[in-house]
């Protein structure tokens, strides 16, 4: 069998930059599915790999600023892998430690090594002209949306908006938290151990734990390597998920001994977070490939028999012969707007279009979901946005036209201490360290 060839860790980046540019695919399924493609010339170069390809990714506006001072072309209008280089570039010349000389002359021969020697001259000429400033140049302070923009690389509308929703000091934290590299959260699997006792074994395995700030079940982890190597990864003692997604699986307060139904499970957090706790939960999608992950990741974490799987399209009804629910989750498709640190080309790609479009598509969701609720039952809606049309705007809209619901706060335990926002559930991005999340706990009276 052929041995397919060894390459570079700045080549390897070059090429999923490029990919991800040419065919809108998701950052992280192009990084994973090429790091497995071929080896790297050192395997421990994989970190390289993605701290290069997010970063570049993340500061991208910023970057392509920068190059067109010294480029005389339009950007579009150059080749995916060459323009991914001059980013690649930039990107090591201003946010990592590579020495200037390095990051110029690496880059290069990355893209030499793709078989692109015609357009070395070109980028060489651009790095060094670049590698001449000390720091990326900036638009004028003012206007300031125009300037965040820029210098947090995200579109002026979005910087608008959200100055208008949160005010122009929050907003501006929202920018920055976004271009911040989001560590790794794990949510203690408390049908078999306890947070406390799961600390106090990752810390006894020299690992950097500690707790969450707001969730109880919450670990946050420094300096770690492959999640599959990780202490209680095979005894399935914890599951990865970000603090805030947690969050709403303790702000839903969903009793014991309640029936449950996710509608919109996949990639599985919320619908497992709920087995652990409850006896019955009932998580369906519409797609049977997600459902199949799903319940790979209720074996390992032992709750196979807690949880029964359906594919199903959440906007149609829900089928009678599924039994009656206490409590239905809407964990609903929505725009990411607040996990742009995790998928930072989303920034890039969403349009008003897109919003409106999924908002129209919650709306059928919830529709449906509602009916499937009993008398004096939970409808608990989520969604990882910041964007008020998906998230109050959209609950507001049900309230309105669904006089037997009511938004009902939950009663919480004195030790926790939930981020509420008009009864809701409400987190932003920013120095937290948390992805973006809305829910709302509603009540069916009659």
């Amino acid at each position: 069998m052929k041995t397919p060839p060894v390459i570079t860790a700045r080549a390897r980046a070059l090429s999923v930059l490029a990919r991800v540019e040419a065919t809108d695919a998701f950052l992280d399924l192009v990084l994973d599915a090429q790091l497995d493609e071929a080896p790297l010339a050192d395997p421990r170069d994989a970190g390289l790999v993605t701290e290069l390809c997010y970063g570049a990714t993340r500061r991208r506006m910023l970057l392509d600023a920068a190059i067109e001072r010294f480029c005389d072309r339009k950007l579009d209008t150059i080749e995916d892998k060459v323009l991914a280089a001059l980013r690649l570039g930039a990107y090591q010349l201003y946010f990592t430690r590579t020495p200037r000389h390095a990051a110029v002359g690496e880059t290069v021969e990355a893209l030499k090594g793709l078989g692109l020697q015609r357009a070395a001259g070109f980028v060489n000429a651009i790095l060094r002209k670049l590698a001449a400033l000390e720091s990326p140049p900036l638009p004028p302070p003012e206007p300031r949306a125009a300037h965040l923009a820029v210098r947090e690389s995200h579109p002026q509308e979005l910087v608008e908006r959200w100055t208008r929703q949160f005010g122009p000091d929050r907003a501006e934290a929202m920018l920055v938290g976004d271009n911040v590299p989001p560590g790794l959260v794990l949510r203690t699997n408390t049908s078999k151990t306890t947070r406390e006792g799961l600390l106090a074994e990752l810390r006894a395995a020299g690992l950097g734990a500690e707790h969450t700030a707001l969730s109880p079940v919450g670990i946050r982890l420094s300096g770690v390597g492959r999640v599959e190597d990780l202490l209680g990864f095979e005894q399935g003692l914890w599951s990865v998920q970000d603090e805030a997604a947690q969050l709403v699986g303790l702000y839903a307060q969903v009793p014991e001994s309640a029936r449950v139904l996710d509608v919109c499970a996949a990639p599985g957090g919320k619908a497992l977070h709920l087995a652990e706790t409850h006896e019955q939960v009932v998580a369906s999608d519409l797609h049977q490939n997600k459902l199949r992950k799903i319940e790979a990741e209720a074996r390992r974490l032992g709750l196979s028999g807690r949880l029964a799987l359906h594919a199903h399209d959440a906007t149609t009804p829900i089928p009678s012969e599924w039994g009656e629910f206490h409590a239905v989750m809407v964990d609903a498709p929505c725009s990411g707007s607040g996990t742009l640190r995790r998928h930072p080309e989303l920034r890039y790609r969403r349009q008003d279009a897109d919003v409106l479009r999924l908002a129209t598509l919650q709306r059928r969701i919830l529709e449906s979901a509602q009916e499937a609720v009993a008398p004096g039952g939970l409808l608990v809606y989520a969604v990882c946005s910041v964007d008020f049309r998906e998230g109050p705007d959209q609950v507001e809209l049900f309230l309105r036209s669904h006089p037997e619901w009511t938004l009902e706060p939950p009663v919480l335990p004195p030790e926790l201490k939930l981020p509420l926002w008009q009864g809701a559930l409400r987190t932003l991005p920013g120095p937290e360290g948390m992805d973006g999340f809305y829910a709302a706990r509603l009540r069916k009276l009659y």
